[in-house]
């Protein structure tokens, strides 16, 4: 791993509520967080986020395996503010497990965007599990997650590093929604929760990437999740689940609602296993909001095709060839691009409808909420936790603020008595 132009200042941490002591073996690094996987699509999107909204202070750094082109950002980031002309740049790749261990020792909090992460993450997690260093990622792999929580959690909780998956549209809004919605129900009693997700947006290869390396993994994805579950600890006389829900048609959304098998679910019951305020008996469905029959239909046929010719690895290749990675939407087609997931919560007599929404899912708002994640981790006095977390547990109350005032919306729609 290499530096160039390291700047050092005083941090000016942003004061917030419930905010959590930093770790005293942590303060003598040389960075309060690094961002790896700088020079790839959504890791560019980050970069410039964090140039617009890292507090003064803050000692950032790029990382990735490229000199060149991360020269090139750090370029792009200074004609958005001369201050990121002194941005460290730290050259490590994700297979070289000396380069990433130095990588992570040097910082309190990395961010990847390396994926798929199942082939690119697994040296990362091992490193800051080990140094105490708090870790996040874009992932939406089941199997990556699985496996890493049975290889890293116990080493994590001794290092106390927080490890926090999904810091991206997988699995923020569900995550955070559903922790939300919670909130407006009453406490100490059995609880559902159903989110409903509408969205217009594009994809990026590295995306698409991601999701037919997960398609074509089912095998290793149900082996993973076996295993887990023998080293996961019983939540004792409680109880959280996030099953698959059927096809139906939804009255109180006025929608076909189709089940998205995706890590939501698995993560918002996570979060509820983990937080008493979930109720001794918690469910969460996820599924995906369509307005006519016809486009229901039509679009649960193409998943399952896609599912199905993911598992021929000839035409797997074939169909992540067709968008190359590291490529994405144009920032006008971003701009049309928006997200809202509606959610229906039940619990002790009351009934409360709620929504998440925001524009661009995948690339500019997936941007905002790692970067958010990221500085939530760095400056925000959180609750003491350690090991393989949400961020629900993790950041709870300080990232939905940040993300509020970054231009998130989470409100309460209707509520009333069942």
């Amino acid at each position: 791993m290499n530096s160039r132009n390291s700047r050092n200042s005083d941090q000016n941490a942003p004061e917030q509520p419930e905010q959590r002591e930093p770790q005293d073996h942590r303060t003598g690094r040389a960075y309060d967080l690094v961002l790896f996987g700088a020079t790839g699509f959504v890791g560019a999107l980050t970069a410039e986020y964090l140039a617009a909204h890292a507090p003064a202070g803050c000692r950032w750094a790029l990382a990735g395996r490229d000199p060149a082109k991360l020269e090139r950002l750090r370029e792009r980031l200074t004609a958005l503010d001369p201050r990121c002309a002194e941005l460290p740049l730290l050259r490590a790749d994700a297979a070289d497990p000396r380069a990433v261990r130095e990588l992570a020792a040097a910082t309190r909090v990395l961010a990847t965007t390396v994926g798929p992460y199942v082939h690119h993450g697994a040296e990362l997690v091992a490193a800051c599990a080990e140094s105490g260093t708090d870790y996040l990622d874009l992932t939406g792999e089941p199997e990556f997650v699985d496996r890493m929580y049975v290889e890293h959690d116990a080493r994590a909780r001794e290092s106390g590093a927080r490890i926090v998956h999904a810091c991206g549209f997988d699995s923020v809004p569900a995550d955070l929604g559903a922790y939300f919605t919670v909130r407006q129900l009453p406490e100490g009693v059995p609880l559902t929760v159903d989110g409903f997700l509408r969205s217009h947006a594009s994809f990026s290869g590295g995306t698409l990437a991601s999701a037919l390396g997960a398609f074509g993994r089912g095998p290793q994805t149900l082996a993973a999740a076996r295993e887990r579950r023998l080293h996961e600890p019983r939540t004792l006389g409680r109880r959280a689940r996030g099953p698959v829900g059927a096809p139906r048609y939804s009255r109180e959304t006025g929608t076909w609602a189709l089940p998205l098998p995706t890590l939501d679910p698995r993560v918002v019951a996570r979060s509820a296993a983990a937080l008493e305020r979930y109720g001794p008996d918690f469910r969460y469905r996820h599924y995906a909001s369509v307005r006519h029959l016809p486009i229901a239909a039509a679009g649960a046929g193409a998943v399952g095709a896609t599912v199905a010719l993911a598992q021929i690895p000839a035409v797997r290749r074939w169909l992540g060839g067709l968008w190359e990675p590291g490529r994405g939407p144009d920032a006008e087609r971003r701009a049309r691009s928006w997200f809202t997931v509606r959610f229906v919560g039940e619990g002790g007599g009351r009934r409360v409808f709620t929504e998440v929404s925001g524009g661009d899912p995948g690339y500019g708002e997936t941007a905002k909420m790692l970067g958010e994640s990221a500085l939530s981790l760095a400056y925000d006095r959180l609750p003491a936790t350690s090991g393989q977390v949400t961020t629900a547990v993790a950041m709870g109350d300080a990232l939905l603020e940040r993300l509020q005032k970054a231009g998130i919306r989470f409100r309460v729609v209707d509520e009333r008595a069942v």
